[in-house]
């Protein structure tokens, strides 16, 4: 039995050696052949990433392949960015009203309504060896006092050196002996959805804090925070006190400074929104260059939304762009050829999808630079090279504050020109007197009058100049009767003061 089984083992082997030339002529056959991936092949090149016909990502982007990857940390990346990432404390003092205010019995007994400090808590951003930080409008709004407190622990008085409300952006400086580490600005229109992204600040006060998570969208707008209508969306938790914070790319940039969330309990639920880094470096570079407010560059047009009707009438597949309203025709764009009814279809080469896209693109450009616009003029389209100029001051406009015994009191008021609409956020083809400061502690203030409101009627006398309205607030009169334009809303008020 046992020779048996030897003698099949050496058969078997003889075979084997006779065919091996067979064997390996036809494995050089199917070498030249296109072989077809295996299983284990295709699940190899998605993994590495590999590039084909079929290709979507490049070789830098791809998943985590092997344990070692698996086990990377964003440690590196916080201790190079954290250190940039401040606390803003605000503090004011509010004015407490009282039903019993003014009258001396009830004061005798209960006393003068007292002030009442209120602050409130955010962070903010390094983004200049000499103390510049960057944050949040809201954060400071109001404040009598700003107060940043450094990752290091030192605590500094800040300065506010520029702050816009339609932005919700603030410019402070802080100073010391040594530069303070800083981040620095990325390019935010290189931002792609997916791309993994760190959100660093102070939520609740607890301390700062170092969330992860993607770029969500981009462009997102009408979320109700500014007039600006265009932000970035992550996923990385965002809670209150994060305002003003950085959100960083995997490279160590600023691309964002995170502003809002949506919630409906007060807590994260995965949409945050921040500012684009390069709206916040056109900001900053104002704030450091001195400027009393964030100027936009001018071509003398206004802009409305493509309604899907207005798109069918012009004969677009779709409604996208910007709708030329109305045009001055000594300014830049009228010069250039732009004409109402004109569709902006794209700014220097880049998409304009909608009204709020040309505003932030327009934003971030330089006064005394040229831009290309596509124009889409009675059907054809054209390409127009456009200046953008400072907004024109017209004739010097003089300021003044109105005092009597009206409702008016305590509001400053000058006449409008570009530049001032520009200033206070409103369409710079406005024309009238318009409120451009408010007195925290006058009747204007507590008749809820607020910078931008445009006094067109008092008392059945048209308003037209500052002068005249100065002279109306001085009358004698209990009955006040007036109409103000106010977010293009006309609002209509009689009273008894």
């Amino acid at each position: 039995m046992h020779f048996k089984r030897l003698f099949l083992i050496a058969v078997c082997t003889l075979a084997a050696f006779a065919a091996a030339p067979a064997v390996r002529h036809a494995l050089a056959e199917d070498a030249a052949k296109p072989a077809d991936p295996g299983l284990s092949d295709v699940l190899t090149d998605l993994l590495h990433g590999v590039e084909g016909e079929n290709a979507t990502s490049g070789p830098d982007k791809r998943v985590p392949f092997g344990r070692e990857e698996v086990q990377l940390s964003f440690a590196p990346l916080v201790k190079q960015t954290a250190p940039a990432v401040v606390n803003v404390y605000a503090s004011q003092t509010a004015k407490v009203t009282s039903p019993f205010e003014g009258d001396p019995f009830f004061e005798e007994f209960f006393g003068r309504a007292q002030p009442r400090a209120q602050s409130s808590l955010g962070s903010g951003v390094l983004v200049d060896p000499s103390g510049v930080i960057v944050t949040n409008y809201h954060v400071i709004k109001d404040a009598d006092e700003v107060k940043v407190a450094t990752a290091d622990g030192r605590e500094f008085t800040s300065k506010v050196m520029l702050k816009d409300e339609t932005l919700d952006l603030a410019v402070l400086k802080i100073a010391a002996d040594k530069p303070f580490p800083v981040i620095a600005i990325g390019d935010s229109d290189a931002l792609e959805v997916g791309d993994l992204v760190l959100a660093i600040g102070n939520p609740f006060g607890v301390g700062q804090t170092t969330t992860s998570g993607i770029v969500s969208a981009l462009a997102r707008s009408h979320i109700g925070v500014s007039d600006s209508g265009y932000f970035i969306q992550t996923d990385a938790a965002i809670n209150p006190g994060n305002s003003g914070g950085a959100l960083i790319n995997m490279g160590g940039q600023l691309v964002g400074i995170n502003t809002a969330i949506y919630s409906r309990s007060g807590g994260s639920i995965g949409i945050g929104f921040a500012i684009p880094s390069n709206m916040v470096r056109a900001f900053a570079d104002a704030a450091k260059a001195g400027l009393d407010f964030f100027e936009r560059p001018y071509i003398g047009a206004e802009f409305e939304a493509v309604t899907p009707q207005i798109a069918e009438s012009l004969g677009m597949e779709k409604p996208t762009g910007a709708l030329v309203s109305s045009v001055d025709a000594a300014g830049p764009a009228g010069k250039a050829g732009i004409k109402p009814g004109d569709v902006v279809l794209s700014l220097n080469n880049t998409p304009v999808e909608s009204i709020e896209a040309l505003d932030y693109r327009m934003a971030t450009l330089s006064i005394g630079s040229k831009a290309t616009f596509a124009v889409l003029s009675k059907g054809q389209q054209a390409t127009l090279e456009i200046a953008l100029e400072r907004a024109p001051e017209g004739a010097k406009p003089t300021e003044v504050t109105l005092h009597g015994r009206s409702p008016f009191a305590g509001a400053k008021v000058a006449e409008l020109s570009p530049r001032l609409a520009q200033r206070l956020g409103l369409r710079t083809d406005l024309k009238g007197v318009t409120v451009v400061d408010i007195n925290r502690d006058s009747p204007a203030a507590d008749f809820g009058f607020q910078p931008g409101d445009i006094v067109r009627e008092v008392n059945g006398t048209s308003i037209d100049t500052a002068a005249i309205l100065a002279q109306i607030a001085q009358q004698d009169t209990r009955w006040w009767r007036f109409t103000v334009e106010r977010g293009g809303q006309t609002l209509r008020q009689v009273l008894r003061y």
